[in-house]
């Protein structure tokens, strides 16, 4: 292809994906001109959906918004009620709401390590031919990810959508005895992480590394879920409530969903390598050294290493749910009473994805009067926007089908919500 030529890529179509979206490349005298990621998907309205619903709703209202991170948006929707309601649980229900978090890492992270992002760098079209040629390796994906799945079971109710989730706590506490349940499973899942970061850290990972500003929560003492303040590598440090002051939500003329920037500044990533180079030192020693060995240092900024940094976690997850479940005593209460007020509150939690926001306003009787939910999808559009332009700038020696499948592999670094499939770019390529 001469250096001069011109080129349209547009994806009209990302199908079978959670979402409705689609990628236009302007190539003009040989440098990208322009790159958009459409969301065309009509708006959902969950926020307005919520609105004059009781505060004890919110949680299973907001997991209906994705199947695979349901608990993601249960905890951050009942941390914002707690702290409008002036309520504070007690150890154990915390240490039970850390074990929920690490199985949905644990299923999630799975799922996207083995079914959706590593047949892009093994040459396969999906996860069913992979399984054809690798067998073993594909059912060790499906083991790792039905040890997360049972967690979600046993302590939010059922594996998908949890039920046993509610401000204040949990509907019923599990028993010492259906935990200790879970230890086999997982300490084989914990063998089956560590196998997942060596074999992932084998893959060849395109040269990219973007000067990303990660934001991330950050914890005095533990690699965040649920708790801690919002960092970010540009010396961000804020509580929750203080985020409307850092972040703004922007419509643009090509997208259904909003771009989050940070005001004054702009783009900015979350999700895994966000997190992992916030707070390398508070993994656990397992964790640090698969992660050494595999090759990464204490930050990472190359996206497409995004796969090892997730296996690192399912790691993490699977270590700190063995830890939790020995450590574990029955709470004496399931869940601690709440008594409807007027007020505000807040809260951040790390979804697999990245850092998912929440704000509701209640009536004094307990009804929503606003929410507002900012997902980690939103808050790296920018940022994959950006990626693909600097990688396509870099890679228009490739024919249509090389580029194609670097695209696909780009967008599924981030594990969006609207990548949900392992082959769904259709490419059509428009010369001049």
């Amino acid at each position: 292809m001469s250096a001069d030529s011109s080129r349209r890529i547009r994806v009209e179509a990302l199908a079978r994906v959670e979402g409705e979206g689609a990628m236009h490349v302007e190539v003009r005298g040989g440098r990208v001109d322009s790159v958009r990621l459409e969301i065309y998907e009509p708006p959902r309205f969950f926020e307005a959906f919520l609105r004059g619903r009781d505060y004890s709703e919110a949680s299973d209202i907001t997991a209906r918004i994705c199947g695979i991170c349901p608990v993601a948006y249960q905890m951050s929707a009942v941390h914002a009620m707690e702290a409008a309601l002036g309520i504070e649980v007690d150890a154990p229900l915390r240490a039970l709401r850390r074990l929920l978090y690490c199985g949905e890492w644990i299923e999630s992270h799975a799922l996207h390590v083995y079914m959706l992002h590593a047949p892009d760098f093994l040459g396969y079209p999906d996860a069913i031919a992979l399984a054809k040629d690798h067998r073993t390796i594909v059912e060790r994906g499906l083991a790792l990810k039905k040890a997360g799945n049972d967690i979600v079971r046993v302590v939010g109710g059922r594996e998908i959508h949890p039920i046993n989730v509610r401000v204040g706590g949990f509907h019923r506490a599990p028993s010492r005895g259906e935990l200790r349940a879970l230890l086999a499973p997982l300490e084989r899942a914990r063998e089956a992480a560590l196998a997942t970061v060596s074999w992932v850290a084998g893959f060849e990972f395109p040269d990219l590394e973007p000067d990303y500003e990660f934001v991330a929560l950050r914890h005095p003492s533990e690699y965040p879920f649920c708790e801690g303040r919002l960092a970010s590598s540009a010396g961000l440090d804020i509580a929750a409530g203080e985020y409307a002051a850092h972040f703004v939500e922007e419509h643009v003329a090509h997208s259904n969903a909003l771009h989050s920037v940070i005001r004054g500044r702009g783009a900015y990533l979350v999700g895994p390598l966000a997190r992992y180079s916030l707070n390398f030192e508070r993994l656990p020693g397992i964790a640090q050294q698969a992660a050494r060995e595999a090759g990464l240092g204490q930050t990472c900024r190359n996206p497409f290493k995004s796969i090892v940094v997730r296996a690192v976690e399912t790691l993490f997850a699977c270590d700190e749910a063995l830890r939790l479940i020995h450590g574990y005593e029955e709470p004496k209460r399931a869940f601690v009473p709440a008594t409807p007020r007027a007020g505000a509150g807040c809260a951040i939690t790390e979804a697999p994805r990245g850092s998912l926001y929440h704000r509701y306003r209640l009536e004094a009787d307990g009804r929503i009067a606003e929410a507002n939910i900012v997902p980690p999808t939103s808050q790296n559009q920018k940022s994959i926007e950006s990626d693909l332009r600097a990688l396509v700038d870099r890679s228009l020696h490739l024919d249509d089908a090389a580029l194609t499948h670097r695209c696909e592999q780009a967008i599924r670094n981030y594990d969006p919500c609207i990548s949900c499939a392992t082959h769904f770019l259709r490419l059509e390529v428009n010369r001049r």
